[in-house]
């Protein structure tokens, strides 16, 4: 990592470019300035009219091209499809400062891949956030460039600690990182449609089984979240012997959910490590 003496950036001061305000563009826009940043330094683009005259209303900031942008920003957003990663770089390129820092939330996208695209030696931050983000409940892994500066690293993981949380991991474990928190959120609901229909079968209606399915993970997840036990501990609390939970967790373990859930993590990885 470079640590050469550069600007320090600070969410207060620095100059910030949008490159794309989807769902999830908007929810790092909300975290950002939530963390303190300033609407007059921060500009955006995208492709319909109609989002850029939204996005500006909602939120007093500018509109602006991707070459002004990169002129004149401090930090560059790049929350666009991957496969679109080459139009941006082809437009900014040529423009763009060598000290501007510029964070990819491109899925499989490698820092390297994207500072050569830029020239050679354009610090990037890689993020890899999960759709909690927008609600501000948000698990973010970031891995830094080889020319992304520690203070880059630490504006980056303030920028993000608005959005929820951030861990920050060697960029050869993304890939283990998307499978985790990126895909999760997918795991999880796909737990829940079974717990509902499972419920459903033993005779309660379906909004109900969908309330007690919905409360019970949200109570267990807050308190995994908040009684600084493990989930082994918690599970074990709930868990008489002979009991009830313990004849529906002999299930579980006769069927080897704990290898079938490695496995599906496994496929996740794998498969993101094909799409870089």
């Amino acid at each position: 990592m470079d640590t050469a003496n550069s600007s320090e950036l600070t969410i207060k001061d620095a100059t910030v470019g949008f490159i794309g305000v989807g769902n999830m563009g908007e929810a790092l826009l909300v975290g950002l300035l939530k963390a303190g940043a300033r609407p007059s330094n921060i500009s955006f683009a995208v492709r319909r009219p109609e989002r850029s005259a939204a996005i500006a209303e909602r939120y007093g900031i500018t509109a602006a091209t991707l070459e002004e942008m990169a002129q004149k920003c401090d930090v560059l957003l790049i929350i666009v499809k991957p496969q679109d990663l080459t139009t941006v770089t082809d437009v900014i390129g040529p423009v763009l400062r060598p000290q501007t820092l510029v964070i990819s939330f491109l899925a499989g996208k490698k820092t390297a891949t994207i500072s050569d695209l830029l020239g050679g030696s354009q610090p990037v931050i890689r993020v890899m956030p999960n759709t909690p983000t927008m609600l501000g409940v948000g698990m973010s892994g970031i891995s830094g460039g080889t020319y992304a500066t520690a203070n880059q690293i630490s504006y980056a993981k303030e920028f993000l600690d608005a959005c929820g949380k951030v861990v920050e991991v060697p960029e050869d474990l993304q890939d283990a990182l998307a499978a985790t928190s990126g895909s999760g959120p997918a795991y999880f609901f796909a737990f829940i449609e079974a717990m509902i229909a499972g419920a459903v079968e033993l005779g309660l209606s379906k909004e109900i089984a969908t309330t007690l399915s919905i409360q019970t993970i949200l109570g267990a997840a807050r308190m995994l979240d908040e009684s600084g036990k493990d989930a082994a501990t918690l599970r074990e609390n709930v868990t008489s012997p002979k009991g009830m939970t313990y004849e529906g967790l002999k299930v579980f373990s006769e069927g080897n959910l704990g290898d079938l859930v490695a496995r599906a993590m496994e496929a996740a990885r794998n498969r993101s490590k094909e799409l870089a």
